[in-house]
Protein backbone atom coordinates (compact mmCIF):
# COMPACT_ATOMS: atom_id res chain seq x y z
CA UNK A 1 0.00 0.00 0.00
CA UNK A 2 2.94 2.27 0.55
CA UNK A 3 4.32 1.53 -3.08
CA UNK A 4 1.49 2.64 -4.37
CA UNK A 5 0.88 5.98 -2.50
CA UNK A 6 4.32 7.06 -3.06
CA UNK A 7 3.82 5.99 -6.90
CA UNK A 8 0.64 7.91 -7.33
CA UNK A 9 2.37 11.00 -5.25
CA UNK A 10 5.20 10.71 -7.67
CA UNK A 11 3.62 10.52 -10.51
CA UNK A 12 1.53 13.46 -9.39
CA UNK A 13 4.41 15.55 -9.48
CA UNK A 14 6.13 14.83 -12.40
CA UNK A 15 2.87 15.58 -14.24
CA UNK A 16 3.37 18.96 -15.67
CA UNK A 17 0.95 20.82 -18.41
CA UNK A 18 1.80 23.35 -20.62
CA UNK A 19 -0.25 25.54 -23.52
CA UNK A 20 2.60 27.38 -26.16
CA UNK A 21 1.03 29.61 -28.82
CA UNK A 22 3.13 31.19 -31.47
CA UNK A 23 2.14 33.75 -33.92
CA UNK A 24 3.79 32.52 -36.78
CA UNK A 25 5.25 28.87 -36.59
CA UNK A 26 8.54 28.17 -35.78
CA UNK A 27 10.92 25.62 -33.65
CA UNK A 28 9.55 25.84 -29.74
CA UNK A 29 11.65 27.93 -27.94
CA UNK A 30 12.99 26.18 -24.31
CA UNK A 31 15.63 29.03 -23.48
CA UNK A 32 15.31 31.48 -20.89
CA UNK A 33 11.93 33.40 -21.49
CA UNK A 34 11.75 37.70 -21.75
CA UNK A 35 9.62 37.74 -19.15
CA UNK A 36 8.63 34.84 -16.72
CA UNK A 37 5.71 34.84 -13.83
CA UNK A 38 3.89 33.00 -11.77
CA UNK A 39 0.15 33.37 -11.83
CA UNK A 40 -2.76 32.43 -8.86
CA UNK A 41 -4.90 30.22 -9.95
CA UNK A 42 -7.74 28.49 -7.71
CA UNK A 43 -9.88 25.47 -7.52
CA UNK A 44 -7.54 23.41 -9.63
CA UNK A 45 -7.00 26.03 -12.34
CA UNK A 46 -10.73 26.67 -13.13
CA UNK A 47 -10.58 29.54 -10.91
CA UNK A 48 -9.32 32.68 -11.83
CA UNK A 49 -8.26 34.82 -15.05
CA UNK A 50 -5.00 36.24 -15.26
CA UNK A 51 -4.07 38.50 -18.40
CA UNK A 52 -0.44 39.49 -19.54
CA UNK A 53 0.12 42.76 -21.48
CA UNK A 54 2.66 41.54 -23.82
CA UNK A 55 2.78 45.00 -25.24
CA UNK A 56 3.97 46.33 -21.92
CA UNK A 57 6.51 43.14 -21.80
CA UNK A 58 8.08 43.13 -25.59
CA UNK A 59 7.54 47.20 -26.35
CA UNK A 60 8.51 47.50 -29.99
CA UNK A 61 10.00 44.22 -30.37
CA UNK A 62 8.07 41.37 -31.84
CA UNK A 63 6.38 38.82 -29.72
CA UNK A 64 7.87 34.84 -30.72
CA UNK A 65 6.32 32.67 -28.06
CA UNK A 66 3.72 32.48 -25.13
CA UNK A 67 3.56 29.89 -22.58
CA UNK A 68 1.33 28.72 -19.77
CA UNK A 69 3.13 26.16 -18.04
CA UNK A 70 2.03 24.11 -14.65
CA UNK A 71 5.65 23.66 -13.84
CA UNK A 72 6.48 20.89 -10.85
CA UNK A 73 6.31 23.52 -8.05
CA UNK A 74 3.22 25.05 -9.29
CA UNK A 75 1.81 21.03 -9.51
CA UNK A 76 3.37 20.47 -5.93
CA UNK A 77 1.45 23.98 -4.18
CA UNK A 78 -2.11 22.71 -5.85
CA UNK A 79 -1.46 18.68 -4.18
CA UNK A 80 -0.51 20.41 -0.41
CA UNK A 81 -3.41 22.37 -1.15
CA UNK A 82 -5.31 20.11 -2.52
CA UNK A 83 -6.25 21.87 -5.39
CA UNK A 84 -7.36 25.37 -3.56
CA UNK A 85 -4.24 27.24 -5.08
CA UNK A 86 -3.31 26.04 -8.05
CA UNK A 87 -0.41 28.36 -9.65
CA UNK A 88 0.45 29.02 -13.23
CA UNK A 89 3.54 29.99 -14.37
CA UNK A 90 3.64 32.21 -17.64
CA UNK A 91 6.55 33.01 -19.95
CA UNK A 92 6.87 35.16 -22.78
CA UNK A 93 9.41 35.15 -25.77
CA UNK A 94 10.43 38.49 -27.29
CA UNK A 95 12.10 38.88 -30.23
CA UNK A 96 14.97 40.62 -29.80
CA UNK A 97 16.51 40.74 -33.43
CA UNK A 98 13.19 41.69 -34.44
CA UNK A 99 11.55 45.60 -33.92
CA UNK A 100 7.69 45.97 -35.21
CA UNK A 101 8.38 42.69 -37.58
CA UNK A 102 11.58 44.07 -39.54
CA UNK A 103 15.00 42.58 -39.20
CA UNK A 104 17.33 44.55 -37.80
Amino acid sequence: MKALITCSIVVMLSACSSVTIQPQKIAKLSDKPTYQDSRPFFMWGLVGEERVNVKKVCGDQTVVQMQSQQTVIDGALGLVTLGVYAPHTVKIWCDEQRVAGEVL
